[in-house]
């Protein structure tokens, strides 16, 4: 068995590491958050963690190895493992909360949100991101990470931890349901969408 061979960095080491080879990833990282979580503050804690992680384990990361890969990858774990924990649990929410503010004179019932028109809110306008975003996650994360990052096939396998093959089969479906979905919106924009024969 081969181990991971780690280097044992000295805490101005690590924090050089970590200011200049991880930081300048952040903005990807949330972008790459959000898109999987659909939600800012999921994402914000999302990201936070990643980077929690990213420097307690630092002494596990090679120098002059793609970090970005690296903290893509800690951050997918990190959103399956959340995924995995919050699924299994029921939603939780807290009537005495609920019942404390309707009941208080500071209620405003004019104001009250409609989350179903809140909801569709978000969802007008974009066509892309919208069709993007109801991929499933495995076929969105493909394409986030190829299209939008721009990681090869061989990171992409390292980061998701498949094989190659898959990482071409599986985007190779995904862009196919992508093109599927945003079909007719092509054709409402002029485009022809006829395939070649």
């Amino acid at each position: 068995m081969s181990e991971v061979q780690r280097k044992k960095y000295s805490d101005q080491e690590k924090n050089r590491i970590f200011d200049q080879e991880f930081m300048p990833h952040i903005d990807s990282m949330y972008n790459f958050a959000f898109r999987l979580t659909f939600d800012e503050d999921d994402a914000k804690d999302l990201v936070q963690d990643t980077y929690l992680k990213a420097y307690r384990f630092i002494n596990s990361f090679e120098q002059g190895t793609n970090a970005k890969a690296w903290l893509f990858r800690i951050l997918k774990n990190s959103f399956i493992n959340d995924y995995r924990k919050k699924s299994k649990q029921p939603a939780k929410v807290d009537y005495q909360e609920v019942e404390t503010y309707y009941n208080s004179d500071d209620v405003d019932y004019s104001s009250t949100t409609d989350l179903r028109a809140d909801m569709v809110k978000d969802m007008l306008g974009d066509e892309i991101s919208n069709a993007l975003n109801s991929l499933a996650v495995d076929f969105r994360t493909v394409i986030i990470l190829c299209d939008l990052e721009g990681f090869t096939y061989e990171e992409m396998a390292k980061i998701l931890d498949i094989p190659i093959g898959t990482v071409r089969s599986r985007l190779h479906r995904a862009r196919n349901l992508l093109k599927e979905k945003l079909r007719s919106y092509a054709q409402t924009m002029g485009y022809n969408t006829d395939e070649e024969e």
